[in-house]
């Protein structure tokens, strides 16, 4: 008898450990990672990261955009802070 998840094709999509993704990241984007409000995947944040980078941006820049990202998905979902 087959199981739901463990026969799913998307078993493979997960490429090795989070955790080892997320100790390859620079060190400013893992502290960025460490403070942020959402729990972001280190790949998901690497990309953005790196697509600022590659656009020119310093490593603050690239940051600003992902704390935009943020904040952006943060006011979509209706995000209050506080009572």
């Amino acid at each position: 008898m087959r199981q739901g998840n463990l026969s799913s094709s998307r078993v493979r999509w997960r490429d090795g450990s989070p955790m080892a993704a997320f100790d390859r990241l620079p060190p400013e984007l893992r502290r960025w990672l460490h403070d942020a409000a959402l729990p972001w995947s280190p790949r998901s944040a690497a990309r953005i990261y790196a697509r600022a980078r590659a656009e020119g941006a310093d490593p603050q820049a690239a940051l600003a955009r992902l704390t935009a990202a943020e904040q952006a998905t943060l006011a979509r979902e209706g995000y209050r802070r506080g009572p």
